[in-house]
């Protein structure tokens, strides 16, 4: 690469890493990048994925105030989301290539539409419950179910996943968006984590821009918190649905 392509990828790594503690569609921003500057589609996924998780952790250490508040749900969200890529991180190994192309980008749009109707659905399903107003600050069984489903998606191909997660939380929780946030970014990091150990033993990497997107993306990560931290509900959810949309858009196109 060329000093001028090291700083883009540098410069891609610090946007990446305030979407991936925002609206959560990182590689919507830093893959293309890669791809730009001559990388081969594998590599630049496999080294995306590798050089973005010093960013998913500088967000999770950014949102520690919010992820202290509900401990037993940290813990869940970890469990259910790094077991999820494991089975992820398999099926990238056992099936071909491209086997959910033609599916990723509508989970996607799906995804944004259901961030984007949460407050009228949310209050539908408070409707029905027996005690609409008592706040689920637990993870309900089926929400687990979806968050692991999630994980294994984020272990697998990942563009996206902060959104999936998003309405996971969204529709299954009533935490505010500052706990949401903070609980899909430690979502993605826990994904990250595990297609990292994989990709380390069997992928081929391109260290350099992995070290330029980490230099960037530890930053972005810590900046994102912050501006997350301050988001309100409304703009976090149009903000969500514009990313969410344009990232289906680039995978379609």
């Amino acid at each position: 690469m060329t000093g001028w392509e090291q700083l883009a990828v540098l410069g891609a790594g610090l946007g990446a890493g305030i979407l991936t503690s925002t609206v959560g569609v990182a590689s919507l921003l830093s893959f293309p990048v890669l791809l730009a500057v001559g990388l081969p589609p594998v590599v630049a996924n496999a080294s995306n994925t590798v050089g973005l998780v010093p960013g998913a952790l500088s967000g999770a250490i950014g949102y520690r105030q919010e992820l202290r508040e509900h401990p037993r749900t940290v813990l869940v969200v970890l469990a259910a989301c790094g077991v999820g890529s494991v089975g992820g991180a398999i099926l990238l190994l056992a099936l071909p290539p491209g086997v959910f192309e033609a599916v990723v980008p509508w989970l996607i749009l799906l995804s944004c539409l259901l961030v984007g109707a949460q407050p009228w659905i949310s209050r539908w399903l408070r409707r029905t419950r027996n005690e609409p107003t008592r706040l689920r600050h637990e993870m309900s069984p089926a929400t687990v179910v979806f968050a692991v489903l999630t994980g294994t998606y984020g272990g697998y191909f990942g563009a996206g996943s902060g959104v999936m997660m998003a309405a996971v939380l969204g529709l299954g929780t009533d935490f505010p968006v500052r706990i949401v946030n903070a609980l899909k970014t430690l979502a993605v990091l826990a994904a990250n984590v595990v297609a990292t150990i994989i990709f380390v033993v069997v992928a081929d990497l391109d260290w350099l821009a992995i070290g330029l997107l980490a230099a960037g993306s530890v930053v972005g990560g810590y900046v994102g918190a912050r501006l997350g931290r301050k988001m309100s509900p409304v703009v976090f959810r149009v903000l969500v649905v514009i990313a969410g949309v344009g990232t289906a858009l680039f995978m379609l196109l």
